[in-house]
């Protein structure tokens, strides 16, 4: 756990340490564009922000395979391929970030980016199912891996609309599938320093220190550069944490099912609000008459800013929705109290649906001061 910690503040402080450097480079190149109508920002702000947690992710990698105990877990080239994909989709965010790209080219480039991720290795062997497991031969392992890759790739790339956004929630579910790995390991008798643990520790860590920089009023944008590189490395993470349990052993070990199939469904069941905000975006441009590629001002975090939340109450509203997903879909999986999670998780979700409305009701005047005061002079008179 020590390493695991150290490796973590290497990688906050490499990427916090990084950001003003990159800020500065933005600013020089010209990836400063103006503000646009669907922006929520009112002045220009630098992007490639992505530059900073590219550097912070790898510098953090590279010390720890120095380190007495991580370095055992780099025995494949696994890691080398990490890097050379998260730096071809760095490229790629770079020059979209600054001269811009049509969809079809920035497609192939993520494909590319993912068929370099399969080809060292992250590549799913099979898919858990109920009651079994699903092996997957050569070639259709490596079209799903790709195709998850990609779409991961695209909804964390629409989650990034308000300040810091995008960074929190792939934070907290790194950190998520970085708790749900440690329990296992242990439970399971399994090495404890681990690639998967040790990848979402240092994603976890890169999201940190970029949020100093990025969380409102941000400094600097990641901009394509970043989103797209933290889908990447949050798919990675999924792929690699699948390969590493056998269904039918978890299976006999926790007395949740969910446990087996928790790798797949955390990084769905965290982006899910993007994920969705995504399939609501291409349809509704479509039925528009619009390319679905097309932007406007129809994402979920433009509709909270419309019912009268702050920038900041947005960002933190869907932070807590991602952190009641991830933890309570790893506590479900991993301890034998289901009621119990289920009574807190369910109360939490209550609260932030509260606070959702809260402002439209306000608005409305049903949660106003003076009404209530009415209501209790009035009571008080009966």
């Amino acid at each position: 756990m020590r390493e695991y910690a150290l490796t973590f503040v290497i990688a906050v402080a490499v990427t916090y340490l990084l950001v003003p450097l990159v800020r500065k480079f933005a600013i020089a190149i010209g990836a400063t564009p103006p503000v646009r109508d669907r922006d929520v920002h009112k002045e220009p702000i630098p992007r490639m922000g992505g530059i900073a947690i590219y550097g912070g992710f790898g510098a953090a990698l590279l010390i720890s395979a120095q380190l007495p105990h991580l370095q055992n877990v780099f025995v494949a080239d696994t890691w080398w391929g990490l890097l050379l994909a998260g730096g071809l989709i760095t490229l790629i965010g770079i020059v979209d970030d600054r001269w811009g790209m049509d969809a079809i080219s920035k497609l192939a480039g993520q494909t590319a980016a993912a068929g370099i991720l399969v080809a060292h290795g992250v590549q799913l062997l099979w898919l858990p199912l109920p009651g079994t497991q699903l092996s997957l031969g050569p070639w259709l392992g490596a079209m799903i891996s790709v195709l998850l890759i990609v779409v991961t790739i695209n909804a964390v790339n629409f989650a990034d609309g308000l300040d810091g956004l995008a960074a929190g929630i792939v934070g907290i579910s790194s950190l998520a599938f970085f708790a749900y790995y440690y329990v296992v390991a242990v439970e399971q008798g399994f090495e404890r320093q681990s690639y998967p643990a040790m990848i979402a520790i240092i994603l976890a860590g890169t999201c940190l220190g970029f949020l100093f920089h990025n969380f409102n009023p941000a400094k600097i944008f990641m901009g394509d550069t970043g989103s797209m590189l933290l889908g990447l490395l949050l798919t990675s993470i999924t792929i690699n944490v699948t390969g590493q349990f056998d269904a039918n052993t978890a299976r006999e070990e926790f007395n949740s099912g969910l446990v087996v199939f928790l790798p797949i469904l955390l990084p769905l069941l965290v982006i899910a609000l993007p994920l969705a905000d995504l399939v609501l975006a291409v349809l509704r441009r479509t039925l528009a008459g619009k390319s679905p590629f097309a932007p406007d001002r129809g994402h979920l975090h433009h509709r909270l800013l419309d019912m009268g939340h702050s920038h900041v109450r947005a960002v933190l509203l869907m932070y807590l929705w991602a952190g009641i997903v991830a933890f309570a879909a790893v506590s479900l999986s991993v301890f034998d109290t289901p009621l119990l999670v289920l009574t807190v998780t369910a109360l939490v979700a209550l609260c932030a649906v509260g606070l959702i409305v809260l402002p439209r009701l306000q608005r409305r005047g049903l949660l106003s001061w003076e009404r209530i005061g009415r209501v209790k002079t009035r009571s008080g008179h009966d």
